[in-house]
């Protein structure tokens, strides 16, 4: 499962999102640094960096699933 992590660089608080859009439903485009669509249009970097936040892609690890019943 993929995730989006921003680090806020002058509030110093970190954020989760399960996408880039979701973002800017609870951060604006001022707090961030970068307009929604050029976010999107970056889409494919891991790290996009901006002078007010650093988004960062990454893969949630989840616990795999048994198939043993115990």
């Amino acid at each position: 499962m993929k995730v989006i992590h921003v680090y806020l660089i002058f509030k110093k608080k970190n954020y989760y999102f399960g996408s880039l859009s979701a973002i800017f439903e609870h951060l604006s485009r001022r707090e961030i640094g970068i307009k929604k669509s050029t976010l999107l249009h970056r889409s494919k970097e891991d790290t996009i960096l901006t002078d007010r936040a650093i988004i960062r892609k990454g893969e949630l690890l989840r616990c795999r699933k048994s198939t043993k019943k115990i």
